[in-house]
């Protein structure tokens, strides 16, 4: 639902705005050439538009739950399009837009947005439009999809209740017992003749000798939609369900092999950035090295054994953005925020201590985007509590990645769990548009600086930061 909202509402704002803009310049008065030249200006103010809707977070459903929030986030975003505009028009001023076309263009805007919007939370609250969905088990991963559900009701999905398998965790040990366990699996065609399901998601905890075959088989004969509950995990919350997954998974999925070409492009695209990035950077990586040295004691750069592809060491790269410390450890490090300087809380409020890595990528150790790279010291302390951890040495690590995006950094042995959920799923899904997308997100984090404050902690307390310098 969500790439469907965004397309319809790219096409509203620039059916809108051109719409707007030539009501107002009157095209029937003007050549073809000067109706296209109008065209050309009000498509460059929707894109804009598209542009601050998606960096003000807008199309993210799982923020923006209620049209409140989205009411109010639409206004942040209207200034600073406002500011955007304002510059990009000094800029360039002969594709400048008449006052009265441009502030009638935003009305016209903001009211097709704030109508569909509308319509589309009306929608999510009537249950009747939901897909009635029954949960087969009680375990964790059971779990784990209902409170997906119910972080993103713009899935279209309401949960009707579980089917306990007589082998799960009792649902009452969780804390999500909202949602009623209608009966045991022995029962499940009368339980779906009594609630009329619209899909059945497969997540009990045990299926050899378990799995009602002829009953599912049955009532998807009979147009109730039956999925398995680690793709559906996987599509709502955008990780892998690394607990639940049978080798079997992993053994019989082509998803994890990717073409040498794509392999190459994606090589080529990272080498290209980063000889770009560094030939652009250099002054600024210059007078970041001078900072540091007047700043504080210690070497300009912070280099440590990192695990790479096929798990291979490698010395990564970074400024350095603590005081250094006598001894490395690979242990949770605590209350490591009092050794950070004060150019280092700089530099990690926008990432800036990560470019030295651009050489990193042209040394063949690192991508552009990829799993972060752990330290070599836990490497053994990873492989036996995280659930398949040697997948994620199938492709090179990268400066940033879809677990950075999504999660952050990790802050104990659970959250690293959490991670690789992200980092398997992008494995798994690796494809240009894919990069394109963690790339976009990431200027967003690096341009509001969000997240700043709880990198901080988190990576100074985090094994991946432990003796980070």
């Amino acid at each position: 639902m969500a790439i469907t909202l965004t397309a319809l509402e790219v096409g509203l704002l620039v059916l809108g705005v051109c719409g707007t803009v030539l009501l107002w310049v009157r095209p029937l008065l003007l050549e073809w050439v000067d109706v296209a030249a109008y065209i050309g200006r009000a498509l460059i103010l929707a894109l804009s538009c598209v542009v601050s809707f998606y960096y003000n977070d807008l199309y993210d459903m799982r923020k923006v739950k209620s049209f409140g929030v989205f009411s109010a986030r639409m206004v942040e975003s209207l200034g600073i399009l406002l500011i955007l505009m304002t510059a990009f028009y000094a800029l360039f001023p002969d594709l400048q837009l008449a006052k009265i076309a441009f502030l009638s263009s935003l009305l016209a805007l903001a009211g097709l947005v704030l109508l569909l919007r509308a319509a589309l939370y009306t929608m999510m609250k009537a249950r009747g439009f939901a897909e009635r969905v029954l949960i087969l088990g009680t375990g964790p991963l059971a779990l784990k999809i209902a409170a997906e559900i119910e972080a993103a009701p713009h899935h279209g999905y309401s949960v009707i209740g579980f089917v306990e398998d007589g082998e799960s965790l009792p649902l009452g040990t969780s804390s999500l017992q909202r949602y009623p366990t209608l009966g045991r699996l022995e029962g499940l065609e009368k339980i779906t003749e009594e609630f009329h399901p619209n899909r059945l998601v497969v997540a009990l905890a045990e299926r050899r000798a378990r799995l009602p075959v002829h009953q599912l088989l049955h009532m998807r004969m009979n147009g109730i939609m039956v999925e398995d509950g680690i793709e559906v995990y996987k599509r709502l919350a955008g990780k892998l369900a690394v607990e639940s997954l049978m080798p079997s998974y992993l053994i019989f999925s082509r998803d994890f092999e990717k073409p040498r070409w794509q392999r190459a492009l994606h090589r080529a695209i990272s080498l290209t950035v980063a000889a770009v990035g560094l030939l652009l950077t250099w002054p600024l990586m210059g007078m970041i090295a001078l900072l540091i040295k007047l700043d504080s004691k210690g070497s300009v750069f912070f280099v440590q054994e990192r695990l790479g592809y096929g798990e291979r060491s490698f010395r990564v790269m970074k400024f350095r953005t603590m005081h250094p410390v006598n001894q490395a450890t690979s242990e949770w490090v605590r209350d490591n925020t009092d050794r950070i300087t004060r150019v280092g809380k700089r530099l990690r409020r926008f990432r800036l201590d990560e470019l030295p890595q651009f050489l990193n990528i042209l040394r063949g150790d690192m991508s552009l985007v990829g799993p972060r790279p752990h330290p070599v010291s836990n490497r053994e302390l990873f492989a036996t509590k995280i659930p398949y951890y040697s997948l994620r040495h199938m492709v090179r690590p990268g400066i940033t990645g879809w677990a950075q995006v999504r999660h952050g950094y990790a802050n104990d042995l659970e959250e690293e769990i959490e991670k690789i959920r992200y980092d398997l799923y992008y494995i798994k899904h690796m494809s240009l548009w894919f990069d394109l997308l963690i790339l976009f997100d990431t200027v967003k984090i690096v341009l509001f600086g969000r997240g700043s404050k709880e990198a901080d902690a988190s990576w100074a307390n985090s094994p991946v930061g432990a003796g980070k310098q």
